[in-house]
């Protein structure tokens, strides 16, 4: 291994999702790069580099070059792999979460015109490589990663070699050849943070052992049979996690924890920062309490765009949720108007760098919306302007519910609702839950003479979207609270809704 190509992989230099396994094998050759728990599949970088070219070939025989290729596999370390095997065939990669129900991966092979959809990386066994990868701008379109939006079916989000690869790579200098380390994962490679972690951890050669499903006392068993060093998951993991009695367990090899995809209780954050390695500080010495980082990002950043680090011997009290732009990334925070804010005020956050989505696939009119004529993302989140650059996030604008990391449209989840011929009218709000954080509650009106019980209305919302979608309680109200021009009050229906609760 030559330290100028650590260089050049961490810089991302001519980085392209169809080139970056072969990379990682060429800086950190025949490293274990991950094992599966429910297999007991274990791959090096080498085999990994050697399944991407072969599925490429098999890929590139039954596609044209530039088609969209839909990847509707199961969650696995596969799934990842399949995606750069798309990329590497100078096709386009669409993988989808497995959590999707079958309307919604229609509409993903729709709407991206896709020539073929892979269900298993079963149907390439025996292929012949590809050889060299399609030449690639890192610049171009690498993916298309599918979120709902607000106006409610699922959009793909055009995420550029650079922005999926770029922020990631830079770990690549680590010298994780130096100690032992090991990465526990169970998070859906489909969701843009399981993606990012799974590319940072192929760059600096740390090895996953990955769960296809989150299993709480398994990850826990796992962490302490193994002696793993970092761990990564949304708040809602954590929380089962410390239901499942984490406190209870030898967790002190984890050096490192990670979150994302929902904002992280400061305290309980801290506590599994004590749970964690002992940490040497000068004149402090030992302390015994790891490192918690949290992450901010979304689809349309391809992935984390600002961080929030809580090292040893640092209060819960002063967590906070501030977050420091990562290296490339810009934020301001705006009125009404697009102005920026003064230190101390709240707006809209905006953002601009490398990895901000290029559009929406075939959603001009969305693709607007988004982003600004200079570039600039709406985040539809509210922030509170800091100094230097740092800014507090202080909620959504969106109607959008954070279900154990996942993002719920509320629009999306009431549209479909409203497909049924009994219900009239829905309106999808998130209630507190201490597991995941909210959950979708929905108040309906429905047509004369229906009742819940002949509507079943569960059994309708498991037919038409992901699990994580399905609201957890469907409440009948004569007529919701409304605005002068007769728009829904969500905040209203909240307190309505608990009005009615038994």
């Amino acid at each position: 291994m030559r330290w100028k190509d650590r260089i050049d992989l961490a810089r991302g230099r001519g980085l392209t999702l169809g080139t970056l396994l072969e990379k990682v094998a060429g800086v950190h050759p025949h490293r274990p790069l991950v094992s599966e728990a429910a297999t007991g599949r274990e791959l090096t970088t080498n085999d990994a580099a050697a399944l991407v070219d072969r599925w490429a070939g098999a890929i590139a025989r039954r596609t044209e070059l530039a088609d969209r290729v839909v990847i509707a596999t199961p969650n696995g370390y596969d799934q990842f792999l399949l995606t750069l095997a798309v990329a590497r065939a100078g096709r386009l990669p669409a993988p989808v979460n497995a959590q999707m129900a079958p309307a919604e991966v229609d509409h993903v092979v729709a709407d991206s015109g896709a020539s073929l959809v892979i269900h298993s990386a079963d149907e390439f066994d025996g292929e012949a490589p590809f050889g060299p990868a399609a030449a690639a701008d890192p610049e171009a379109v690498a993916a298309l990663f599918y979120t709902s939006g607000t106006t409610g079916k699922p959009k793909g989000a055009e995420l550029t070699h650079v922005g999926l690869l770029g922020g990631m790579s830079m770990v690549a200098v680590l010298p994780t050849e130096l100690r032992r380390d090991e990465l526990v994962l169970a998070l859906p490679v489909a969701h843009i943070f399981g993606f990012a972690i799974v590319v940072g951890a192929a760059c600096a050669a740390i090895p996953v052992h990955f769960f296809e499903r989150f299993h709480p006392v398994a990850v826990l068993d796992a962490l302490e049979s193994r002696r793993a060093t970092l761990f990564a998951g949304v708040p809602a993991m954590y929380r089962m996690l410390e239901e499942a009695g984490a406190a209870h367990r030898d967790l002190g090899s984890v050096r490192l924890w990670m979150s994302g995809a929902d904002a992280m209780p400061a305290d309980l954050a801290h506590r599994f920062k004590r749970m964690g390695a002992t940490v040497t500080l000068p004149i402090v010495g030992s302390v015994g309490e790891a490192i918690f980082a949290e992450g901010y990002g979304m689809v349309e950043t391809a992935g984390g765009v600002a961080i929030r680090i809580s090292p040893p011997m640092v209060p819960a009290a002063l967590g906070g949720s501030m977050g420091m732009p990562l290296p490339g990334v810009r934020f301001k925070v705006v009125d009404e108007d697009g102005d920026e804010v003064p230190v101390g005020g709240i707006g809209e956050l905006w953002l601009t760098g490398r990895g901000v989505l290029k559009g929406y696939h075939g959603a001009p009119d969305a693709t607007a919306g988004a982003l600004t004529d200079d570039g600039w993302l709406r985040t539809g989140d509210l922030a509170r302007r800091g100094p230097l650059g740092i800014v507090n996030f202080e909620g959504r604008m969106k109607d959008v519910i954070k279900r154990g990391g996942y993002s719920v449209y509320a629009v999306e989840v009431e549209q479909d609702l409203e497909e049924h011929p009994g219900v009239l009218e829905a309106a999808v709000v998130g209630l507190p839950d201490d597991r995941d954080g909210e959950v979708p509650v929905a108040a309906v009106r429905l047509a004369a003479g229906e009742t819940p019980e002949s509507l079943d209305l569960p059994a309708w919302s498991a037919e038409r979207m992901s699990r994580y979608k399905i609201p957890v309680r469907f409440v009948v109200v004569d007529d919701f609270p409304r605005t002068g021009t007769d728009k829904i009050q969500r905040r209203e229906v909240v307190a309505l809704i608990e009005a009615l609760e038994p």
